[in-house]
């Protein structure tokens, strides 16, 4: 990357989205509730604050937030992914269709409850979430009929140009070692290309092989002391990563101070790719927002 992309090279990128083939949106996925409201006072009851509520909205979730962003950047995706057989999956199917997303990527599953997280806000703070949720991996056959699902969902999706598959791993249950494996293995090939938002607590050697890694710093920091090193440096961490993982391209998202970009089929040197940061309270989601548009740009 020899400059910051000029903006008329973004609107020629973000222009040609709309005619992308669907991306394939693979990982764990749930319901976001908010329920917003004011704290005029503190509870006789306990020292907690008494929220007034003002108003409560349900969101796409996890994974499902990344096909969210995607649909808002115009491009056509399919979430895969396990909801339970209970009313929440009913609401996540909803949610999916009132944005004309395609449904047919999930599975259904009586072993595990649909994902549900709740966070309580105020306009201008977090005070707490709440979440639903079960972690333990998914079943044999589970994962067996998901694969399957990813397999139907890129067969209805043939292109001639290239078609992505993006994983996202927040470790809840979904992305097991032979799931990614699987993907990864059997998927890859030069009309694919496949992205990962990888979990803290996944070990970093199931995505040996992907195309592209985006962790956070301490993501990054995470995975690097799992393979055996104490490196805390920007730089170290990138070359560590993508000569153990073999990845040909690593982005490291560092929060208010941007992104470091690795990229072994350019010049091979690592990039920091500066950002100016708002005042935030909120910041979940920063990864789908990262990784959507990242794949969709390399696409």
């Amino acid at each position: 990357m020899k400059s910051i992309v000029r903006p008329e090279r973004l609107k020629e990128i973000t222009d040609r989205f709309i005619n992308l083939s669907p991306i394939i949106v693979v990982g764990d996925i749930g319901i976001d509730k908010y329920t917003q409201g004011i704290v005029k006072r503190i509870s006789p009851e306990a020292p907690v604050p008494v929220l007034e509520v003002e108003k409560e909205w349900l969101k796409l979730g996890l994974a499902a937030n990344i096909s969210h962003n995607l649909q808002a950047l115009g491009v056509k995706s399919i979430t895969c992914g396990v909801v339970g057989e209970d009313k929440n999956a009913d609401s996540f199917e909803e949610l999916l269709e009132e944005i004309n997303l395609s449904t047919w990527g999930l599975i259904r599953s009586d072993c595990r409850p649909t994902i549900f997280k709740e966070r309580v806000t105020t306009p201008t703070q977090q005070i707490c979430r709440i979440d639903y949720e079960k972690n333990h991996p998914i079943s044999k056959e589970v994962e067996n009929k998901l694969f399957d699902r990813i397999i139907e969902n890129l067969e209805e999706t043939k292109s001639d140009g290239k078609r992505a598959i993006i994983l996202e791993d927040y470790a809840k249950g979904t992305m097991t070692e032979n799931l990614i494996r699987r993907v990864v293995s059997e998927l890859r090939d030069p009309s694919h290309i496949i992205t990962v938002d990888p979990g803290r607590t996944t070990p970093p050697m199931y995505f040996k092989g992907v195309d592209l890694l985006k962790p956070n710093r301490i993501e990054a920091e995470l995975m690097v002391k799992s393979l055996g090193y104490n490196e805390t440096g920007i730089s170290k961490m990138a070359e560590i990563l993508a000569d153990k993982l073999e990845v040909s391209q690593l982005v490291i998202t560092l929060g208010p101070d941007g992104m470091a970009l690795l990229d072994t089929k350019e010049e091979g040197k690592l990039q920091i790719i500066p950002t100016v940061a708002n005042e935030v309270f909120d910041v979940s989601g920063a990864g789908d927002t990262s990784i959507s548009l990242l794949t969709a740009g390399i696409l």
